[in-house]
């Protein structure tokens, strides 16, 4: 197999090559799946050849020291190991296509001549490879839970235990999801391509959503004892960054990076030392980060030149900006960001997008117009077991002095929401309510 190491990257002590490995494996196991799916046409065996190619660098490189460009080693063991597959018969069906190829150009060329040719072969195709991974695994075909599992299996590189902790489920449910989700992609000969046409929105849809989806259960956790989980975040952010490379033209695409960018430059904000949730405007500013919020700025004035109608995540990426453009919180200019929020509930018709209208309309206007809206939410059976429509009703109240009120509404909230340090700071302000009466 390829040997050529560069002199700064021989191996330093067993631990630490194995983290090299593992770092290496979680920055190329996308590319290298998506590569060798196009290959062999099977999730389950793309994915075994890739772990077969991890586990052959965990045996050299401690040794040898880590390749001057390790994704294409990976990818070049990995081929090696197809070809192999395909001489015991397990790739029979498919001798005729792209391995045939290679297996007779394995017989033909030397050892180091084949070696150069299926390194070569791993920059090609690459993007487009990814992209075909992408909308595979947001398939429609496939629940939204299975698509998030999926997704961040094959291009997050998690493993099922990390996918797990990170949306705190048994594993067993989680490896049986991604399980079915491969079978049912096989079952119903889901093409492993790009849809095109009319197809293409809608599907793209479906893949930003996923990628939204991961990014919120990361940035505000729905369950569990943390306040966030930064690793999903982290992710989520990562996927968006590939999905821009590969779509450049798409200006949802760069409207939720740059949301993503934005929304997760608080983050060393977000909580105390202790873990302790810190709201938006109690927040010290000098924590966020300056470069992550350039970066969003950048890919929402490309999303907005891109496309005159702002879409959905477009519109949010502006509404996080007017926050990130505010050097104190009293500079936030919250009519725009209401007007935002309106523009965003016209296109969404999304009874949480008003709530978050009703909040700007308090700030710009004064808490009685955001409860106006608020009350007029009570009846949406969508919000029925919402706890931030309380929680969000409570804080007007307390603003208004109705202290009595405003602590029944905290209360309920706390009652509704199933992460604990979101729990304590509603029974925090219910406890301050209660105080004031």
């Amino acid at each position: 197999m390829p040997t050529a190491m560069t002199a700064d990257t021989q191996a330093g002590t067993p631990a630490e090559a194995r983290q090299a490995v593992g770092a290496v494996f979680r920055r190329e196991s996308a590319r290298l799946v998506a590569g060798l799916v196009r290959r062999v046409r099977d999730l389950d065996l793309a994915e075994e050849l890739a772990q077969d190619a991890l586990l052959l660098a965990l045996e050299r490189w401690p040794v040898a020291g880590v390749p001057e460009n390790p994704g294409a080693w990976l990818f070049a063991t990995a081929k090696h190991r197809a070809l192999d597959a395909l001489r015991r018969g397990r790739l029979l069906e498919r001798k005729h296509g792209e391995l045939g190829q290679l297996q007779r150009q394995r017989e033909a060329l030397s050892g180091q001549e084949l070696e150069a040719a299926l390194l070569q072969a791993a920059d090609e195709d690459v993007g487009d490879d990814l992209l075909r991974l992408v909308f595979t695994a947001c398939h429609p075909v496939l629940a939204r839970e299975a698509q998030v599992a999926l997704t961040l299996r094959l291009l997050g590189g998690l493993s099922t235990e990390e996918i797990a902790r990170g949306f705190l489920l048994p594993e067993p449910t989680v490896a049986q999801r991604i399980v079915r989700a491969k079978r049912t992609l096989a079952e119903k000969k889901v093409p492993f391509g790009v849809p095109r046409g009319a197809e293409l929105p809608a599907r793209l849809q479906a893949v930003l959503q996923v990628l939204y989806l991961i990014f919120n259960e990361g940035y505000a956790a729905t369950a569990g004892e943390d306040w966030m989980r930064p690793s999903l975040c982290e992710d989520a952010l990562r996927l968006a960054r590939t999905l821009a490379e590969l779509l450049p033209e798409e200006a949802e695409v760069h409207g939720l990076l740059a949301l993503l960018c934005i929304q997760s430059s608080r983050a060393a904000a977000r909580t105390g030392p202790g873990g302790e949730p810190i709201l938006l405007l109690s927040q010290d500013r000098a924590l966020w980060d300056k470069e992550r919020i350039g970066q969003g700025l950048l890919s929402l004035l490309r999303a907005e030149e891109l496309l005159a109608e702002r879409g959905e995540y477009t519109l949010q990426a502006a509404i996080a900006a007017c926050h990130a453009r505010a050097a104190t919180p009293e500079e936030t200019d919250w009519e725009r960001i209401a007007a935002l929020y309106a523009e965003l509930s016209l296109r969404t018709r999304s009874p949480v997008v008003e709530l978050n209208r009703a909040v700007a309309l308090g700030m710009a206007r004064g808490p009685l117009a955001g409860l106006s809206v608020v009350d007029a939410l009570r009846e949406d059976p969508a919000l029925r077991d919402y706890h931030l429509l309380p929680g969000v009703r409570g804080d007007l109240l307390a603003k208004l002095g109705r202290f009595g009120e405003a602590r029944e509404e905290f209360l309920r909230a706390a009652g509704g929401t199933r992460n604990a340090r979101e729990r304590e700071v509603l029974l925090a302000r219910a406890e301050g309510c209660r105080e004031k009466e």
